[in-house]
């Protein structure tokens, strides 16, 4: 059976430059694609053990670090590659600190990339010259490792419910965009909200910002 390595990115010209680095890193691999945080999960409830997930952190449904969290919580098993436009020292060193095993900014050549997919592939972590610092990436700040703790908790429609939430949609809203009933919206919306230890919509919203790139 092929290995499969997923490439979640809502880019498809990168899709396609990262596609020329797994066939060189992961050589006869199955590459499955995703271009939002749902496909992304409908494609890991497929295949739940593949070899490499590269993670966009921007794609649709993916608001911060929360596609990673979630995607480490439900598949603690995966290796993940954060994939980014952001090169700021700090995220890099937070989105290890969330459990991927490599960031790789998308300004990287792909020969970088290569270096990257094959360091994890042996287990190891790999960041850029860039974010070098003399040692391990600084830890989380308590109310992150706080936030990540709880999150984490949360299925993936619960998730995607808190994420919409967080992007200002009435419970009517987001009803349609799930296809599902109003009645139906609010039981997750009950069901986060006991899950994260608030008592209101605006408490869930500010916990999950928490893991936005640039923290409140």
């Amino acid at each position: 059976m092929k290995r499969a390595v997923l490439i979640a990115d809502d880019h498809p010209l990168f899709r396609d430059a990262l596609k020329l680095a797994v066939a060189q890193a992961v050589p006869g691999a199955q590459v499955i694609e995703a271009d939002t945080v749902h496909s992304l999960f409908a494609a890991l409830d497929a295949h739940p053990d593949p070899e490499l997930l590269l993670l966009d952190l921007n794609m649709p449904g993916a608001q911060g670090f929360n596609a990673l969290v979630q995607a480490r919580a439900n598949f603690p098993t995966v290796p993940i590659v954060v994939i980014s436009a952001r090169e700021d020292r700090r995220i890099m060193q937070r989105a290890l600190g969330h459990g991927a095993a490599a960031f790789v900014p998308k300004s990287a050549s792909i020969d970088l990339i290569v270096a990257a997919l094959r360091a994890v592939l042996s287990g190891d972590t790999w960041l850029p010259a860039s974010a070098a610092t003399g040692g391990d990436p600084a830890p989380l700040d308590e109310q992150e490792i706080d936030a990540t703790t709880r999150l984490a908790t949360l299925t993936p429609q619960q998730f995607r419910v808190l994420a919409m939430l967080s992007s200002g949609l009435l419970n009517k809203q987001i009803a349609a965009e799930l296809d599902v009933s109003e009645a139906t919206v609010k039981a997750h919306v009950s069901a986060v909200m006991q899950k994260l230890g608030v008592s209101n919509r605006t408490q869930a919203v500010l916990l999950a910002q928490r893991l936005s790139l640039d923290q409140p």
